[in-house]
């Protein structure tokens, strides 16, 4: 008898750097749900590396080696994975659809003036970045090719209007869930988004109260020695534990959840963004949240946390200087 493949029947479509991971590990204590071990394998996007980070994630681009990371999901009410790359895709919402129709689909959304901010800090941590940050957001924003793997897209992984509303056309509202990453930052509110979700995918919400939803992961942290950050960023390093521990096995993620994670990276104090670059973002994300909250039909003063007074001179030209 041939063995029935098993195909999620949700995604985690980001944002990058919002909370994706930290759900992941709470929506994986429901009995009632299967994650695979690997976190993002990025199988929608088709994305190539850009070439200053030959190896950034594992993703699995064969369908065979896809379906595999769900061998053991038969039986389970939902069945999910996580990549960040799918909110920011062009094509991806399209493809889950064409394979998957029926696929709900979760939005986590970050005030984007802060997204990009800890995407920044995160590329500094893993030895991705070695510019201050206006000037790192200025190099990116004027990539002449842009696109996930292509660039570090730290401008416009953050402009979600058209990226949910692209979602909302192709799975229509019944199926998308639009979640904020504020709510994570107390132990109430992660138990509501935990419940919204948990209602969301239908799964019996008597198991809310046996998930650990203490732990946030991805909070700030620094590497402890320099040569870490090297370490970390090398492709001999990068590739040797993708060989050691394979993409079914959870790679990268876990390879850096287990051991880089805990062993070369201490908490730290977050520095203050530069007022230049938090005000430049300000100028270039203000339409934007102010076309998502048109599209919602509701406010999102949530993703303008990190805002500051903009000067009426920078206007919303969305160019940099």
């Amino acid at each position: 008898m041939k063995l029935k493949h098993v195909w999620p029947n949700f995604f985690l479509a980001g944002a990058h750097n919002s909370g994706t991971t930290s759900l992941y590990s709470y929506l994986d204590q429901h009995p009632q749900l299967f994650m695979p071990a690997l976190k993002e394998p990025h199988f929608f996007s088709r994305f190539r590396p850009y070439s200053e980070m030959p190896f950034p994630h594992p993703r699995v681009s064969d369908e065979t080696a896809y379906l595999r990371l769900f061998s053991k999901a038969a039986g389970y009410k939902a069945v999910g994975e996580a990549s960040s790359s799918y909110l920011c895709d062009e094509r991806a919402a399209g493809r889950i659809h064409a394979a998957i129709p029926h696929a709900k689909i979760v939005i986590v959304l970050r005030d984007p003036v802060g997204r990009a901010y800890s995407q920044y800090l995160m590329d500094v941590r893993e030895g991705w970045q070695t510019l201050p940050v206006y000037e790192a957001l200025l190099e990116d924003w004027n990539r002449p090719q842009k696109g996930w793997g292509v660039s570090h897209m730290y401008v416009e992984s953050g402009l979600y209007h058209e990226q949910v509303e692209r979602y909302l056309n192709v799975f229509g509202p019944k199926q998308v869930l639009v979640l904020l990453f504020a709510d994570l930052r107390s132990p109430e509110g992660r138990r509501k988004m935990l419940a919204e979700l948990i209602r969301f995918l239908e799964l019996d919400p008597a198991y809310l109260d046996r998930i650990d939803t203490s732990q946030v992961e991805n909070d700030f942290a620094v590497a402890r020695w320099n040569w870490s950050r090297r370490v970390a960023a090398s492709w001999w390093a990068r590739r040797l534990a993708m060989v050691l521990v394979p993409a079914r096995a959870g790679s990268l993620f876990l390879v850096n959840m287990w051991l880089y994670d805990r062993f070369f990276l201490r908490p730290a104090v977050r520095p203050a963004m530069d007022e230049k670059a938090r005000d430049r973002l300000c100028s270039i994300d203000e339409d934007d949240v102010a076309g998502l909250e048109w599209l919602m039909g509701r406010d999102f003063p949530e993703l303008r946390a990190n805002w500051s007074p903009i000067e009426q001179t920078l206007g919303a030209s969305g160019s940099w200087s």
